[in-house]
């Protein structure tokens, strides 16, 4: 029997995931062959009297809002950049960067564990807004040795790619465009004149 996104894709406590049997996730596919809502193809091929082609799928519709949306081609088709497997074929739900890269579920838990970028573009994974705030005070915390007062190096944000030249410090470089501290250093550094 077709599902609706209020049946078929809430938490099931007993199975502790949303979804069916086969996958966890939180959408219903649209069968273009017979305009019906499933959670996965092989849910849909047990209960008609034809086949999904999973390749066919256009739509889904979201398990928390209920719209229809449609379906971005071959954002899937990819290797997790962890694991090395392929995300499309995959039992294992994936999950979606705010740079729009995608890994498994488990393993962006597993990345969380040593660090909060992509692996692929090195944008930040996560919000990073109060760890940065947090960075904020002990740089003003933190200062540094006479010598390194008045430095400054060119550095390349991470976060939204933008050029700034800044004040060297050891425990972090600001950008000046998004204020994050995923940077890394663009050039050498330079001293001014009147230190050299």
């Amino acid at each position: 029997m077709a599902a609706t996104a209020r049946e078929d894709g809430v938490r099931s406590p007993e199975r502790g995931r949303r979804g069916c049997e086969h996958y966890d996730r939180g959408c219903l596919l649209k069968a273009p062959c017979c305009d019906k809502l499933y959670t996965c193809r092989l849910c849909h091929d047990n209960n008609e009297d034809h086949q999904l082609d999973r390749f066919k799928v256009k739509e889904v519709q979201c398990v928390n809002c209920e719209k229809i949306q449609h379906c971005i081609e071959n954002v899937s088709r990819q290797n997790c950049p962890i694991c090395l497997e392929d995300i499309h074929t995959s039992r294992v739900v994936a999950h979606v960067l705010p740079c729009g890269h995608l890994l498994h579920r488990t393993c962006y838990e597993e990345m969380l564990k040593e660090g909060y970028r992509c692996p692929l573009c090195m944008h930040s994974a996560l919000d990073m807004t109060r760890y940065w705030r947090q960075l904020d005070n002990e740089v003003a915390q933190t200062p540094m040795p006479l010598e390194y007062q008045n430095v400054t190096v060119d550095i390349l944000c991470n976060d939204c790619n933008g050029r700034s030249t800044v004040q060297f410090h050891i425990l972090g470089m600001k950008c000046k465009i998004c204020d994050s501290y995923n940077t890394a250093q663009a050039g050498g550094r330079r001293v001014p004149v009147d230190q050299q």
